[in-house]
């Protein structure tokens, strides 16, 4: 195991600045997950700490040693990628043990780290005289997470590892990576954009926007006290609901488009009082409620429905996700529940409320 520590990390391509200075610490055993949206430098970092690229500044260390300058081979570190990138002419054994050739490792030693990892990652016996393109999309998968195993490095780097699989196997390979990994127990660093990978495999999460780190929070954290406007929008499917508001002058409730004041959980004592309202859509409550909406359009998903419509008299769009079926054109009454409520400042976009950790937080 293995601590990595990222200090003011930066990196400008020209006067195209990437990252604007990323201060990080993993601890030992951690599964740390970046996600962010396309462009956002999630993956330039994980390159910099790969030894890929070298930063404009700042420092990469593990275990305490000032690695920054280290070439790849040198950094004790295996990287799993989005392509797979096995050797077609070799057979699964030999893509797998081709690095350790490299280093000079004995055959005996090759053999025992090669069948402890393909036993780890149920690839048959039969499997390793294969060539790629014999294997199915999640065993070549396996294979380049067995290239990684064998190494026994310090630090796993996993950069979107399973974006090229259909969504049955990506949820299956998603749970057999999170157990590998607690059980391997290898600190390890995953880049992905796809937020229900991040939420599920992660100890933290590091949200990007924009080359900055956004939040950096447990993933229930994350979802329950995003920092911003951004994280909130950001993690959650669908997004949560945004709408315009304005708090009282003694800041016991908010103001809406729609005409109605939403109770507050606890008086709120901010300068500024236009505000952004927050909601996400599993907790709009129906059938009850000052709210009006004209449903728009009605997405079945079996147990659940997914509604969109518009507020009755704004220019406002929400989505509830309810239980049941609903048809389309229906005029729904909506209630949103003080104590699910988000507040941002207007401008900024920073969280205003819930100010304290929730109960269930790990926060």
């Amino acid at each position: 195991m293995a601590r990595l520590e990222l200090d003011g990390l930066r990196k400008s391509f020209g006067a195209t600045h990437v990252l604007h200075g990323v201060d990080l610490s993993v601890g030992d055993g951690e599964m740390l997950v970046i996600v962010g949206a396309s462009g956002c430098g999630k993956s330039t970092l994980l390159r910099l700490v790969a030894g890929l690229d070298a930063p404009t500044s700042g420092r990469v260390k593990l275990d305490g040693n000032d690695i920054t300058r280290l070439d790849p081979s040198e950094r004790d570190m295996a990287m799993v990628f989005q392509n797979y990138a096995l050797y077609p002419h070799m057979s699964v054994f030999d893509n797998m043990a081709y690095g350790l050739r490299i280093r000079g490792m004995s055959k005996g030693e090759i053999g025992r780290r090669v069948g402890e990892a393909a036993s780890l990652l149920g690839l048959e016996a039969s499997t390793l005289d294969r060539k790629p393109r014999q294997l199915s999309g999640g065993q070549r998968q396996r294979v380049a997470m067995g290239r990684a195993i064998v190494r026994e490095p310090k630090l796993f780097l996993f950069d979107e590892p399973l974006s090229n699989l259909d969504a049955k196997l990506r949820v299956q390979m998603r749970a057999e990576i999170r157990k590998l990994q607690r059980r391997l127990g290898v600190t390890s660093l995953y880049v992905t954009h796809d937020q229900v990978e991040a939420m599920t495999l992660g100890d933290r999460l590091l949200v990007m926007h924009e080359g900055r780190p956004a939040q950096l929070a447990t993933p229930l954290e994350v979802f329950e006290r995003p920092a911003d406007r951004y994280v909130a929008g950001f993690i959650g499917a669908p997004s949560m609901n945004f709408l315009d508001g304005e708090l009282t002058g003694d800041g016991a409730a908010v103001c809406l488009k729609a005409g109605c004041a939403l109770a507050l959980p606890f008086r709120l004592t901010a300068g500024e009082k236009s505000v952004t309202v927050g909601i996400r859509p599993e907790y709009v409550e129906t059938g009850r409620g000052d709210l009006r909406m004209q449903v728009d359009l009605v997405e079945p998903l079996g147990s659940e429905t997914v509604v969109h419509g518009r507020l009755i008299g704004t220019d406002e769009d929400l989505v509830a996700r309810i239980p049941g079926a609903v048809p389309s054109g229906e005029v729904m009454k909506l209630a949103l529940p003080p104590q699910h409520l988000h507040l941002f400042e207007r401008k900024s976009g920073r969280r205003i409320l819930p100010s304290q950790p929730s109960a269930s937080s790990d926060g």
